[in-house]
């Protein structure tokens, strides 16, 4: 890794926001400079990774997931600022089982437990389009998936998280209206517990903005802060920039703050913290610990062909098209 700023010392980098900027193809690999914030950082990744957004599947803690035609599903930290652009790491997953009724060629997405793989009690969860959701602990000899079949189709479509609050994987069904939750630490856990949300606090629309909302493409995303153990649901609303198009653009943003007791309130204020949205899994960061980087009570956003933030305290939106890039944000990581 090559930084264009003397670097002495372990820097804790505040996020990375994943966009293709600058690019030179040589040997199917591609330099890519990294935006991080106000920091510029160059490294070498595979052109795949960069360029084709269907080479990938997910992102969580910084690890990318691919699934190739060889049916392996692998994890590799290339696009991670602190991995080694010279040997990055590729982890092989166990082979996937297929439930009977389910698929498991499309992914919705994945999620780790812990900061590395090669943690050994890290477990990761893999949520297929679908009924299956599976989960497997890498580092353990003789690894091998927990395929478990979600009964509620409300799921099929949904993403999974791992909460470290409750120490475990959660799933918002479509709509955001119940969440399901797996605890791998007892016998029960292919019987997910549920809870079911009640929303409050609800804005006031106008009948053009409740008609642009119904007409967009719409997803919900469960966010934790590590920092103050708040919990949010966001859900995001994007639209096609034209017709024919992959690419979409965002037309309007939400965010409810969740309690333990299933209240889902509006909110226009999450306070210090600013909260990343990407094709990674979602993360909180507490702006007062990275000084003038970041702006707090925001929403930042990134995806294939998009990129800007929405400011909650009046929710308006600055977001731009990009050229086509990972479309990804990478938590907070120590920099060697």
């Amino acid at each position: 890794m090559v930084s264009q700023l003397p670097c002495c010392k372990p820097l804790l980098v505040p996020s990375l926001t994943l966009i293709l900027v600058e690019g030179v193809w040589k040997n199917s690999s591609l330099t890519i400079i990294m935006n991080i914030i106000s920091l510029i950082w160059k490294k070498k990744v595979a052109m795949e990774l960069v360029d084709i957004p269907m080479a990938t599947i997910g992102s969580s803690h910084g690890w990318v997931a691919t699934l190739k035609e060889d049916g392996i599903l692998r994890l590799q930290d290339d696009l991670n600022p602190n991995a080694s652009y010279t040997e990055p790491k590729r982890i092989p997953l166990p082979p996937l089982v297929t439930l009977p009724h389910c698929q498991t060629q499309i992914v919705t997405n994945v999620s780790l437990s812990s900061s590395s793989p090669e943690d050994e009690d890290c477990v990761v969860a893999v949520k297929f389009l679908g009924p299956q959701i599976s989960f497997c602990r890498p580092a353990q000899s003789n690894s091998e998936w927990i395929n478990i079949r979600i009964a509620n189709p409300c799921f099929y479509s949904s993403r999974v998280m791992f909460s470290e609050k409750y120490e475990m994987f959660r799933i918002l069904g479509s709509g955001g209206h119940i969440i399901g939750s797996w605890d791998l630490h007892t016998d029960k856990h292919k019987n997910p517990n549920f809870q079911r949300l009640r929303f409050q606090n609800l804005p006031k629309l106008t009948k053009t903005k409740r008609e642009l909302m119904d007409s967009c493409y719409k997803s919900e995303h469960l966010v934790e802060s590590r920092t103050t153990g708040e919990t949010f649901l966001v859900k995001w609303y994007r639209k096609a920039v034209c017709r024919g198009m992959s690419k979409l653009k965002t037309k309007a943003l939400m965010v409810f703050k969740l309690d333990d007791k299933g209240n889902a309130v509006y909110t226009q204020d999450i306070g210090d913290l600013c909260i990343f949205l990407s094709k990674s899994e979602p993360f909180c960061v507490p702006v007062s610990s990275f000084p003038g980087m970041m702006l707090p009570n925001h929403v930042q956003l990134t995806d294939v062909g998009e990129t800007g933030f929405v400011k909650l305290a009046d929710y308006s939106i600055f977001a731009h098209n990009t050229r086509i890039g990972p479309g990804y944000h990478i938590p907070p990581q120590n920099i060697e």
